[in-house]
């Protein structure tokens, strides 16, 4: 392919093809269209003919228009669109890969719980009594969970081997046996340090554990008993959201958006498999970016 009217001659050649095979509506056809010439141009931006768009191009698409903010609903129809396009083109020898192969559709109907503010979860990670050990372990496990975006039960699995407190990270294994390195930032990397100099003996006695945070046995804390400690904390703070055991990792993912971060680098700290799945916390950078133009812009 030499220039961009052998990409719109192929977009015309694929539409034709699929309402001659299938009679699709011409609101449907419509549709694909605009989708494929949504991503055709953006390919043009970037120096790029439609159909030499690779995989980590179209994950690049993908997170374009997750931060300008389009629903994850949207994304969905616009990759099923995608998909048709290019296995049309892989069909007909166009090209040799196919760039939608093993990306994720985005997932349409979860709603994330009520989001904790930044306020909020300090006054829940504050919450535990500090002096007692227990106290302590908790409000660690509250630090270092809401540090990393851990899922609980990646945090109650957690192994002291599996620290490396010169560095901050913590080495996590996570869905599918996948490992990531995750940071763990200066507070909870102080706080960890602290944990493990004191209360955690105390806890222990004469017993030991590989475990980060044990219980008074030596096993690890449960998934279902932290999920108590976390209810009974944020009714102590009187935080009246309908918790979930994810509600700090929802809140970490946010608050990293609203703040700026790439949305790649959050679904690397969140194990993601897929950009897909991250995409759900994007609402959150949509405000983030009404809040911008109504603060900068001269009429906003």
């Amino acid at each position: 392919m030499t220039n961009n009217s052998d990409s719109d001659q192929i977009i015309d050649t694929f539409i034709d093809s699929i309402w001659l095979e299938q009679g699709l509506s011409k609101s449907t056809l419509s549709a694909y269209r605009s989708d494929i010439n949504v991503l055709g141009k953006w390919a043009l931006s970037k120096h790029l003919k439609i159909e030499d768009i690779s995989r980590a191009d179209l994950l690049d698409f993908i997170a374009d228009k997750a931060h300008s903010g389009i629903s994850a609903r949207t994304s969905a129809r616009m990759l099923s669109s995608f998909r048709r396009f290019y296995g049309y083109l892989f069909q007909e020898e166009i090209i040799s890969t196919n760039p939608t192969e093993k990306i994720s559709m985005p997932k349409i109907g979860k709603s994330l719980p009520k989001l904790l503010t930044e306020e909020e979860v300090l006054q829940l990670i504050k919450a535990p009594n500090s002096k007692k050990p227990l106290g302590f372990r908790d409000r660690t496990m509250l630090e270092i969970l809401y540090a990393t975006g851990l899922r609980v039960s990646e945090l109650v699995s957690l192994k002291q081997a599996d620290v490396n407190l010169n560095q901050g990270y913590v080495r996590v294994m996570g869905k599918g046996n996948k490992e990531r390195l995750v940071p763990m930032g200066t507070i909870a990397k102080r706080r960890l340090k602290n944990f493990l100099d004191g209360p955690i003996t105390e806890i222990l006695g004469e017993r030991q554990s590989e475990f980060l945070f044990p219980t008074k046995t030596s096993e690890h804390i449960s998934r279902q008993a932290f999920w108590q400690i976390i209810k009974k904390y944020s009714k102590k703070v009187g935080i009246k959201s309908d918790l979930s055991p994810h509600s700090l990792r929802h809140a970490f993912a946010t608050h990293l958006i609203n703040h700026g971060a790439d949305l790649r680098v959050v679904q690397m700290l969140l194990g993601h498999s897929d950009l897909s799945t991250t995409q759900i916390y994007t609402h959150i950078a949509q405000h983030r970016l009404k809040d911008i133009h109504q603060k900068h812009h001269p009429r906003g």
